[in-house]
């Protein structure tokens, strides 16, 4: 049997233990809480299965290798995923490699069709960070294009259309005195080869064709380029506030 002062010990020891685990994990959340608030990333599910597929010839040469399976569900501010990969560790005297041999993505339905392609090319190189990273770029472009549209149909009630609310990829704009014209910005979010997050926005006209047979100054041809031109000059929200303000405020003929 244990002495008193033994079992008194004992319990301290294990209740110590227990102290610096709460206090371990109470940091962790902490730290998981920050990175959420940083990234806009939040794991909600995690599950992990080790394989060890060493072979006899492998532990006489002190190799080891191990298959890790992966699974994970989260979101990044609106948009839910569900990630499963897979990671193969092959570890010798000197050195540990680690390389993703699977990687499987599902996305929950969302109003972007960007993301199918992305998400297709990340899963083909298999690159868990550029698909975190260039989510979370393209949740933050979507936000900003949705924040841009609403305050400028609040702003120009009358002026600004927007078909499928504030978070249409589209933006009308109509002068109520010049019935039969219309100027459409299309606002796409493009994420190129190496995952990098590029808005690209596009002047569309429509016009009467006696407009344009009486347009001699190819205005409303070369409107589009000069849309461009003012977008690398202003910034998104300076060039749009100007267009608007220029075609509403334009008198009918």
């Amino acid at each position: 049997r244990k002495s008193f002062q033994e079992t008194h010990q004992s319990d301290s020891e294990e209740w110590g233990l227990s102290k610096d685990l709460r206090s371990h994990l109470g940091s962790l959340e902490s730290e998981l809480q920050f990175l959420s608030r940083l990234t806009g990333i939040s794991i909600r599910n995690y599950c992990k299965n080790t394989e060890d597929l060493t072979n006899t010839e492998m532990a006489e040469k002190s190799i080891k290798k191990v298959l890790q399976r992966h699974r994970l569900s989260g979101n990044c501010h609106m948009i839910t995923f569900q990630l499963e990969f897979q990671i193969l560790e092959i570890q010798d005297k000197e050195s540990l490699s680690s390389v993703i041999t699977d990687l499987s993505i599902i996305m929950e339905p969302t109003e972007y069709s960007e993301l199918s392609e992305f998400v297709s090319r990340a899963e083909e190189k298999r690159d868990l960070l550029m698909f975190f990273r260039s989510l979370r770029f393209f949740v933050e472009w979507c936000d900003y294009r949705k924040r841009t549209f609403k305050h400028f149909k609040e702003k120009y009630p009358e002026a600004v259309q927007l078909s499928e609310g504030a978070s249409s990829s589209c933006m009308g704009i109509r002068n109520p005195s010049q019935p039969g014209f219309e100027l459409v910005i299309v606002w796409r979010i493009q994420i190129d080869e190496e995952g990098k997050v590029l808005p690209k926005l596009d002047l569309l006209t429509k016009v009467p064709l006696r407009a344009l047979e009486l347009d001699k100054n190819r205005v409303i041809e070369t409107a589009p380029l000069s849309f461009r031109t003012l977008l690398g000059v202003l910034g998104i929200e300076a060039t749009l506030e100007s267009l608007i303000k220029s075609f509403c405020t334009e008198e009918s003929s």
